[in-house]
């Protein structure tokens, strides 16, 4: 059974449509919520946690509704949000106890377990430092924390890496990681940043202006095409040429030369030899061939343009 499972969900809002008849099926793991800003996500999340509700659709995590039992569910998932929403005259330890009890977790067990999630994220040592004197990947760290103050199930981090530098993104994506591996928690990381979820998710949920593009596990996303990527220091278009002239299937995308692994030369030749002999031939300067790989940039370049008034 999916932990998380929407059938038609919509959300409307005056002249703009976030949600339109968006139906996934979301199992265990750490799943990749990805789009464009606006496309949804956040509508999405906050519909999940029982915050918002829905104009149509039903939504369900761990078999509990939304519109329902939103309560319960919060109870049983960690939300970590995109904004800035910490308290900059309490301590880290005063605010992620806090929001243990506000869980439902007696007064030691929350600091028993304030320890562990500040230890988790690396802030043992700064825990009782105000968060008002925090950088923002210590603050990122906190909210991370507040999050599994509570033990939860599943945890919803919405931009988990907003507003860090390149070293602070990459030590957020490793601890989102472990999260998901040493808790062993479903993890869904939302973010429009593809390199990103192509680091640390190993499912992932595409979404467009409120449409589900694809649902699958993320290496359906990058598996090869049937396409040879040729790059050669110079002479593209004589490259081209030849291999049209074989009898090949070719063309200059940009500094490249992509030709039809499917296709076959006049001699029978395999396209990688018809390259090769090309190349040799014409004396060009050969700086890579390989077999070219979909790409999540991909799923989206190819989405059907939708109406004005659709994006969320």
């Amino acid at each position: 059974m999916p932990l998380i499972e929407t059938h038609e969900l919509t959300k409307r809002y005056p002249g703009v449509t976030a949600l339109d008849a968006l139906s996934v099926a979301i199992e265990p793991g750490i799943v990749g919520l990805v789009g464009a800003n606006g496309a949804g996500k956040s509508t999405l999340l906050k519909i999940l946690l029982g915050l918002l509700e829905p104009t149509g659709g039903s939504a369900e995590v761990l078999g509990m509704d939304t519109r329902h039992e939103g309560t319960r569910i919060r109870a049983a998932v960690g939300y970590m949000p995109e904004h800035d929403c910490l308290p900059p005259d309490l301590t880290a330890t005063d605010f992620v106890t806090h929001m243990g009890r506000m869980s439902g977790l007696p007064a030691a067990a929350s600091r028993e377990r304030t320890a562990d999630v500040l230890r988790h994220v690396g802030l043992y040592e700064e825990r009782y430092r105000q968060i008002g004197t925090y950088s923002t990947g210590m603050k990122q760290r906190v909210k991370l924390a507040q999050a599994l103050a509570h033990d939860p199930r599943v945890l919803f981090l919405d931009e988990p890496t907003n507003g860090l530098d390149p070293a602070g993104r990459e030590e957020m994506l490793e601890l989102v990681r472990r999260t998901g591996t040493e808790f062993g928690i479903t993890v869904i990381v939302s973010s429009h940043l593809l390199g990103e979820i192509e680091r640390v998710c190993d499912f992932l949920v595409a979404i467009d202006a409120g449409h589900l593009l694809r649902a699958a596990p993320l290496a359906s996303f990058t598996e090869l095409t049937n396409v040879l990527s040729v790059e050669v220091e110079e002479g593209s278009d004589e490259l081209v040429a030849a291999l049209v002239a074989g009898g090949f299937t070719a063309h200059v995308d940009g500094h490249l030369v992509l030709v039809a692994v499917d296709a076959s030369g006049s001699a029978g030749a395999a396209p990688y030899d018809a390259v090769r002999d090309a190349v040799a031939e014409m004396g060009l300067g050969l700086i890579r061939i390989e077999q070219r790989r979909h790409s999540l940039e991909d799923l989206f370049r190819d989405a059907v343009e939708l109406p004005a008034g659709t994006a969320a």
